[in-house]
């Protein structure tokens, strides 16, 4: 993990540079309440990642396009829960980002503390998915 990859796609005038820097399981940090059953795992893991807007028109950033990837084909994507506990600092939901600037931060994922993800997949809409090995 921690590859820059470089999405250019001229036709819409998006040009960013995104990184998986680091995944961590279980995370270490100060706790969130556990996870709940509904959410499907019994541990939290956290993916740092970070999103610059190279040129161009702002962007919008979030942490839905972030999901983790198995080797049975189950995937994990974010529960959408923010603010409180969650670790910090977190990764922003729907912010804009301007030509120049980076967003970065934690992503919090409700995982199963009894096997790990083989990639890590940045997938946003309208873009050819990009994705990392996580760290075994």
């Amino acid at each position: 993990m921690g590859a820059k990859k470089v999405i250019n796609d001229g036709a819409n005038d998006v040009h960013l540079v995104i990184q998986a820097a680091e995944y961590e399981q279980p995370y270490k940090g100060p706790q969130p309440q556990k996870p709940e059953d509904f959410q499907g795992g019994d541990v939290w893991a956290t993916i740092y990642v970070k999103v610059c807007n190279l040129s161009g028109p702002d962007i919008s950033v979030s942490q839905t396009p972030w999901s983790l990837e198995y080797a049975d084909g189950t995937s994990i994507e974010v529960t959408g829960s923010t603010g409180g506990d969650m670790p910090k600092p977190e990764f922003p939901m729907d912010r804009a980002v301007e030509a120049g600037r980076c967003a970065a931060g934690l992503i919090a994922y409700p995982v199963p503390s009894d096997k790990k993800p083989e990639r890590v997949v940045y997938a946003p809409d309208g873009l050819d998915p990009v994705e990392w090995a996580a760290d075994k």
